[in-house]
């Protein structure tokens, strides 16, 4: 009676674990880039009632949640028309940094905007990093402007009419005068386990070092990574059918655990009574 309450117990918790992932996956259906958080159950240790025979007699003691991890799976790209919104079609991940701190993370939200300086920087301010130079050699903060135009060879005067950004992430500006420069380049980052990554506000992703990064700052398309998508930008892979089947699972466990519960305390109960009476 005492093992049915904990394993009851354990399956509360264990259920009251994969609502709040559930939940916290539904709450980010429209989040760019996000990857839905998946509940991985295992058994927890079995009492042995009779040394091991053909027909062992062993009693579970619950479960327990050994992992909650992310579905890496890619969402789907969904189209913008904005030149700096980028979703990346394959692996990878954009490279961004505090501008302060200088401190580094990755992220898959591609909604990128260029500040009062021409810096490409994420919603929260955060740089995107890759080669900041016409000669693609210097790894840094990229900047989008006439300035850095003129110093690729732009002609002195000459304002910038627009720009764009090709799959391979070569930054391009067009300049007053008609003429095209390339001023740096986005690059992406491939990790080894990206499970090893750990999510952070703002849709920003640490630990790098701890999942294994395959290459630093290299041109999309390059060293298993995927190519880049302007205009566009990729959607949260969250799966709302799914979810709320997953919803349904959780909710019809939890109740029935707790009913277990309830029986487990009534048997109690009576044990109780009768050495009462």
């Amino acid at each position: 009676m005492l093992t049915s309450l904990s394993s009851a117990v354990s399956g509360l918790d264990s259920f009251q674990q994969q609502m709040d992932v559930i939940g916290n996956n539904i709450a980010n259906i429209n989040t760019t880039g996000f990857k839905a958080g998946v509940v991985q159950s295992a058994d927890s240790f079995s009492n042995t009632l009779a040394a091991a025979t053909a027909n062992s007699e062993q009693i579970g003691t619950g479960v327990y949640n050994e992992a909650i991890s992310s579905n890496w799976a890619e969402g789907a790209n969904t189209s913008t028309g904005v030149a700096s919104n980028l979703a990346i079609s394959g692996n990878g991940f954009f490279v961004v940094q505090d501008p302060t701190s200088k401190t580094q993370y990755l992220t898959q939200d591609g909604a990128f905007t260029t500040d009062s300086n021409g810096y490409l920087v994420t919603a929260g301010g955060q740089q995107v990093v890759g080669f900041n130079n016409s000669g693609l050699s210097t790894v840094g903060a990229i900047q989008i402007n006439a300035t850095v135009a003129q110093t690729a060879g732009a002609a002195a005067g000459t304002t910038m009419s627009s720009y764009a950004i090709a799959g391979n992430g070569d930054v391009n500006v067009t300049m007053s005068d008609g003429t095209t420069w390339t001023v740096g380049q986005v690059t992406l980052q491939n990790v080894q386990d990206p499970s090893a990554l750990v999510s952070q506000s703002g849709n920003l992703y640490s630990n790098v070092a701890g999942a294994g990064p395959l290459a630093a700052a290299v041109q999309p398309g390059s060293s298993g990574t995927g190519t880049i998508q302007s205009g566009a930008l990729e959607a949260s892979n969250v799966d709302l059918s799914q979810e709320m089947a997953n919803l349904i699972i959780a909710q019809r466990g939890f109740e029935a655990n707790s009913k277990i519960v309830t029986t487990s305390d009534q048997l109690l109960q009576t044990v109780v009574n009768m050495k009462q009476g």
